[in-house]
């Protein structure tokens, strides 16, 4: 079994808050329910339903067109959904084309070293620069697990099949995906040959700002900081 290094979540829609008079800000509507009104917390700023969720990994997405040309895409609205899967909220791209025509993908991720590359792949489309890779400098390598390119210059990769693609009927799908492999690059590796995230530097995206910032230091141990409380008793 793969093992899968992952963080992420999913981002809804954003819509701003005035006051706390009734009007179409204050009022969150799903197209298939009833508008709902919402109410002010006392105390606090209110922002209605704009989200920002954190940490968004910046999720480099590399596949293969039907002649087989690579295209490498940055995306946000995702995250790890199980011990070895993953899960994206596409619109309709390029990216979405290709996934659905070879049903495998892999994933990088966009770190500190590459961020104006990977910017790069997140503004312009293969639908309109088909060498896009080419032009950034980067090259690929075919995956030997999936029918999906894998990305030479970014040094942590994810081959992942598509196990399920829930269409939304406008060209845009929510896409889960199993890994099958994950390779590395020696140099971000640790003294126990485990990934080492202080040596890849992966960025995260910013949605309050729209900037990029680097995964920071270490701050705690997982099921293990919170002890100091349970062992009070």
């Amino acid at each position: 079994m793969a093992a899968v290094l992952l963080a992420g979540a999913l981002v809804m829609g954003s819509c701003a808050n005035n006051g706390g008079q009734k009007n179409d800000a204050n009022v969150n509507e799903n197209p298939q329910e009833e508008k709902v009104e919402v109410k002010n917390v006392e105390g606090r700023k209110n922002f209605n339903d704009q989200a920002v969720i954190t940490p968004l990994p910046a999720i480099m997405i590399a596949t293969y067109d039907e002649n087989e040309n690579p295209d490498v895409m940055m995306a946000a609205w995702g995250g790890q959904c199980g011990p070895k899967h993953i899960c994206f909220n596409l619109s309709a791209h390029k990216t979405t084309e290709n996934i659905r025509l070879k049903k495998a993908f892999t994933v990088s991720f966009a770190t500190k070293g590459d961020i104006v590359q990977s910017d790069y792949f997140g503004i312009v489309s293969a639908n309109d620069v088909p060498d896009k890779v080419k032009k950034a400098g980067f090259t690929v390598t075919k995956s030997p697990n999936v029918d999906a390119p894998i990305v030479n210059e970014y040094k942590l990769t994810l081959e992942c099949k598509v196990v399920k693609m829930d269409e939304d009927g406008n060209g845009g799908a929510r896409v889960v995906g199993e890994v099958i492999n994950m390779s590395a690059d020696e140099s971000i590796l640790d003294a126990e040959g485990k990934i080492d995230l202080g040596k890849l530097q992966p960025v995260i995206f910013d949605s309050s700002k729209n900037t990029y910032r680097v995964v920071g230091e270490k701050v705690g141990d997982a099921w293990g900081s919170g002890k100091a409380i349970q062992e009070k008793g």
